[in-house]
């Protein structure tokens, strides 16, 4: 029985070690979170492209929403994760301190939720997505694969839906937009603004001055 069960487990390791190395190269064929945005709203929007294809304004405006130290961290900042621990404790708005790092870990292998476990993962895939896929790719596969919409997943569908056009055509102020949403996209849309969205947008156009690609 013992035997089995270390096999198991050996295959379990190969297919995941297998299918990061897989994930460096490729987008994924779909994730847990598209599976549910179909079944809740009978629709999977989505359009992968490669990194170059999307545009600087983009992803500065999603780095400069999410994730400011991007280039900066090993896959953690712990300095929000102190901060939004911090804020928990007070009782305030819960928030997370999730790098892009992360939250592609959780997208690509994961599923939403919150939980010891789950955060384990996010931990460990998080880690190796750090050491095999680099920057570029992480970034890549998260403006492909992150909700940003009902039903509407990556930046490029995300443009299409709110815009009518190409990632890599969206505007300064366009791709804020779209930043903006984040990480709410089932409540928030660009196009029904809020007075907080509406704030939040022009934080994020700042912010944007502040980014540097690499």
């Amino acid at each position: 029985m013992w035997k089995k069960i270390k096999k198991l487990i050996y295959i379990v390791i190969l297919a995941n070690i297998l299918f990061i190395v897989w994930g460096k190269f490729f987008n994924p064929p779909v994730t847990l979170t598209q599976i549910g945005g179909l079944m809740e709203y009978g629709k999977l929007k989505r359009d992968y492209i490669s990194y170059d294809e999307m545009g600087t304004n983009v992803k500065k405006a999603v780095i400069a929403a999410e994730d400011q130290s991007f280039y900066n961290h090993n896959g953690f900042d712990y300095k929000a994760i102190q901060k939004a621990m911090k804020s928990n404790e007070k009782g305030k708005k819960l928030r997370g301190g999730s790098t892009i790092s992360q939250q592609t870990a959780k997208n690509i292998f994961l599923w939403q939720g919150r939980s010891y476990l789950r955060k384990g993962l996010e931990a460990f895939y998080t880690f190796i997505i750090e050491l095999v896929w680099g920057k570029d790719v992480i970034l890549e596969r998260y403006l492909n694969s992150i909700e940003m919409g009902r039903g509407v997943f990556g930046v490029e569908a995300a443009s299409e839906y709110y815009f009518n056009k190409s990632s890599k055509n969206l505007t300064k102020s366009e791709a804020a937009w779209i930043a903006t949403i984040l990480p709410n996209p089932q409540k928030y849309d660009p196009k029904n603004p809020t007075p907080y969205l509406n704030k939040k947008h022009n934080w994020i156009l700042r912010q944007m001055n502040n980014v540097t690609m690499k």
